[in-house]
């Protein structure tokens, strides 16, 4: 009797481990059928609770990879990295995949939210019917500044002038830095010679070049990222840089209680618009959610939320109402029609300009 208990009690247990064990498997079953939205994203570019409830909404899984600049994006994909559904490449990027034949046009019957979209930035010279591309957001390339000391030192910050003439470059020597980039330092340099960002005479290029080595021993460095703290705290107090990475360099001030401001302003000369658009890859997997997840960005509150969290310009008009009223009215963060009209955004090269302007490139870091 007592081993017949025994028995009853062990397969009892053996039915109910046996139904945790199937239960368990079901769940992490679940977890692993949620599909996964891959994006190829610029690091910090979306807010993290605009992915947390886009998961909840599409019951999905976000994971993104980051790149630092669309050299390392198109680098990384020539390399082979497949199984992107999305990516955020910048204009010239864009017009170089497109004619890779990698990007999948959009469906556009699953994008009402695209009327949100400011009809300035459609229809760009990438991409002249949008076929394959959404406008995301944009930066302007222009100049930042130690608000206190360039106003005690009495230096005009609209005009490229205070990163190229000795005359006034000689005030701030060593307290200057330009991007280490040959295409956004050259077009500054075109820009201000009265060319155009895109100019492609190379005898012009040789102009820029002159003005850039003239001007290079009065700067401390060709940066990408450091000014960004560097300008914070006081040890520049002026940089050719990137307009929501001059945000933030003022939001840190401002945090640290500096005794100075940090401000931008776009040359009267004109500047460099960068417009990010989000774009299918060919090898990605879920064309349904991603198309989902880009209506879902071209919601008004969606997409404000990047602009308030890094200073980003935002191109869609439904946002506007979700912005913070100290960025809306920004100019360098939302430039008015004037200044748009002396906006440009930077081209691709061909092989043989890509070569010049490697060479020339050489040059100056050498000289």
């Amino acid at each position: 009797m007592i081993d017949s208990l025994r028995l009853d009690l062990v397969l009892l247990l053996t039915i109910l481990l046996i139904g945790c064990a199937q239960q368990e498997n079901s769940t992490t079953s679940n977890k692993t059928a949620a599909p996964i939205l891959q994006v190829f994203n610029w690091n910090n570019y979306i807010a993290p609770e605009t992915v947390h409830r886009f998961e909840a909404l599409c019951e999905c899984q976000v994971e993104q990879d980051y790149y630092s600049d669309n050299e390392e994006m198109l680098a990384k994909l020539a390399a082979g990295a497949t199984g992107y559904d999305l990516i955020v490449p910048t204009g010239n990027a864009m017009d170089t995949l497109i004619r890779q034949g990698v990007l999948i046009p959009l469906n556009k019957a699953l994008l009402p939210n695209l009327k949100n979209i400011h009809p300035a930035y459609l229809k760009t010279i990438f991409d002249p019917t949008n076929q394959y591309s959404v406008p995301y957001a944009y930066t302007l390339t222009l100049v930042g500044f130690n608000k206190n000391k360039i106003h005690e030192l009495s230096l005009p910050t609209d005009t490229w002038a205070i990163i190229f003439e000795p005359e006034y470059l000689q005030k701030i020597k060593g307290r200057v830095t330009v991007l280490d980039s040959p295409r956004e330092l050259m077009a500054a340099a075109l820009i201000y010679l009265g060319y155009s960002a895109n100019d492609q005479d190379e005898s012009h290029w040789n102009q820029a070049k002159e003005l850039i080595i003239r001007a290079k021993p009065y700067w401390a460095a060709f940066s990408n990222t450091s000014y960004i703290r560097e300008i914070a705290i006081g040890d520049l107090w002026v940089v050719h840089g990137y307009s929501n990475d001059l945000f933030q360099a003022a939001m840190d001030a401002k945090k640290t209680q500096r005794h100075f401001e940090i401000d931008s302003a776009i040359p009267k000369q004109g500047a460099v618009m960068s417009l990010d658009s989000m774009v299918l890859h060919k090898s990605g997997k879920h064309l349904d959610i991603t198309h989902q997840f880009i209506n879902y960005m071209l919601e008004g509150k969606n997409s404000a939320e990047l602009t308030n969290l890094i200073g980003s310009g935002n191109p869609n008009l439904e946002a506007k109402q979700f912005i913070r009223p100290e960025l809306i009215s920004n100019k360098a963060i939302f430039p008015d029609e004037d200044t748009l009209s002396r906006l440009e955004m930077i081209t691709d090269l061909d092989h043989k300009q890509r070569r010049i302007l490697s060479r020339m490139w050489t040059e100056i870091k050498l000289r």
